[in-house]
């Protein structure tokens, strides 16, 4: 198993359907034991009812996950309870629905600024916490989940496209900052899947149809797929590759018309 002996933190996990809860069976399925963060004490016991199959698991609720003390204050608790972890994945990612629904051009300044805050901020601090707390363990792998968007116009994408073109440059220039250390930082840009993130994005389930018809393997992703590539990025099977944006979408980033 991949990750047997391993300890992952994934933070933002929301429900079955989510492209965390398939990494975390992946992760799991290959033998790691997982800590989860969440947002909203009131979802407490839903979250722990949804990391229930993953045995030995625990989940700590972080409100802010781009505010410095919040996230110091919830690494510190896992730390104390868990000891250092061997990757840390992140999932969370945020837009205002004004500001997808709409032409990118009336993107507002606190709508611009809330989708990189969350979106692509949170990844470097939490990041530099883990690093300033000593919560990674040697050859620690981080990884965090972006979209064919940050390259390319998608309808509706709007800014989250702004901010995931900035969360990529995130992860390029905190490899090089970790690499010093053997620690590895990437993305995974999965292909469109039916989360319940994605129903903020008008006409959605359009893109579905179109991946269908123009990806090389004819056929959306998976959850479980956009997991398993995750696992094999923070297993040392892939242990020389940093810095990079590894698409896992069927091929359909290659698709020129």
């Amino acid at each position: 198993m991949l990750l047997e002996g391993k300890k992952i933190l994934i933070m933002g996990i929301r429900n079955k359907w989510s492209i965390a809860f398939g990494i975390a069976k992946s992760a799991y399925e290959n033998g790691a034991k997982l800590i989860f963060t969440y947002m909203g004490e009131e979802n407490k016991e839903r979250i722990e009812a949804l990391i229930a199959e993953f045995e030995g698991s625990k989940a700590y609720v972080l409100d802010g996950a781009s505010e410095d003390e919040k996230v110091r204050e919830t690494f510190t608790k896992i730390k104390e309870e868990n000891g250092k972890v061997d990757g840390i994945v992140h999932a969370i990612a945020h837009a205002n629905t004004e500001e997808l629904h709409n032409d990118f051009i009336f993107t507002s300044k606190e709508g611009f600024s809330h989708a990189c805050d969350v979106s692509s901020y949170s990844f470097v601090l939490a990041t530099r916490m883990a690093k300033e707390l000593e919560l990674l363990n040697e050859k620690a792998s981080l990884v965090t989940l972006t979209y064919h968007g940050s390259t390319k116009v998608i309808d509706n994408y709007n800014v989250m496209g702004v901010a995931k073109a900035a969360l990529e440059a995130s992860v390029r220039y905190l490899a090089e900052n970790l690499g010093r250390e053997e620690m590895r930082v990437n993305a995974v840009s999965a292909g469109p899947i039916k989360t319940l993130s994605a129903k903020g994005i008008k006409d959605f389930s359009s893109v579905l149809t179109v991946i269908e018809e123009k990806a090389p393997l004819h056929k959306n992703v998976t959850t479980t797929q956009v997991g398993d590539v995750t696992t094999f990025l923070l297993s040392s099977m892939s242990d020389c590759i940093t810095g990079q944006v590894v698409y896992a979408d069927n091929g359909y980033n290659i698709i020129g018309i």
